[in-house]
């Protein structure tokens, strides 16, 4: 099974949560579902590692503190995403820093909800109870 891990980093902007999703590139991804920054360990990483790299590589974003928010299996693949949460730092700007990626955004719940991979959805349902959202 393939593994890979990523970030879903959160930020309060005027009472409303938003997390930092991203967009693959490609004609091909041009009506693909965003997705948490993501990739698949180096030799020698963990997950955590990994998905630290991951989100700084493709978004420019350095991650601080992080709380796992599990692993999801993808229904339709034999693909395991394990991704890690915690609050994005007050100076975030993402950027596309990667060819893998054409759209690196911060989105509110709600759009992320409609926009996130039916399969990575479970992360943003995890990271509402584990930060409170109601």
């Amino acid at each position: 099974m393939k593994e890979s891990a990523g970030t879903l980093l959160y930020r309060n902007v005027d009472g409303r949560i938003e997390v930092l999703l991203v967009h693959p590139s490609g004609n091909y991804n041009k009506n693909a579902k965003w997705g948490i920054p993501k990739g698949v360990p180096d030799e020698g990483e963990n997950f955590e590692q990994a998905a630290r790299r991951e989100t700084l590589e493709e978004t420019g974003v350095v991650a601080g503190e992080l709380k796992s928010l599990g692993f999801v299996e993808y229904t339709k693949s034999r693909k395991r995403v394990h991704c890690f949460c915690g609050p994005a730092p007050d100076d975030a700007a993402p950027h596309c820093a990667s060819w893998e990626v054409d759209k690196a955004e911060f989105v509110t719940l709600d759009k992320a909800k409609d926009i996130i991979h039916q399969d990575q959805g479970e992360f943003i349902t995890r990271l509402e109870s584990l930060i409170g959202v109601e």
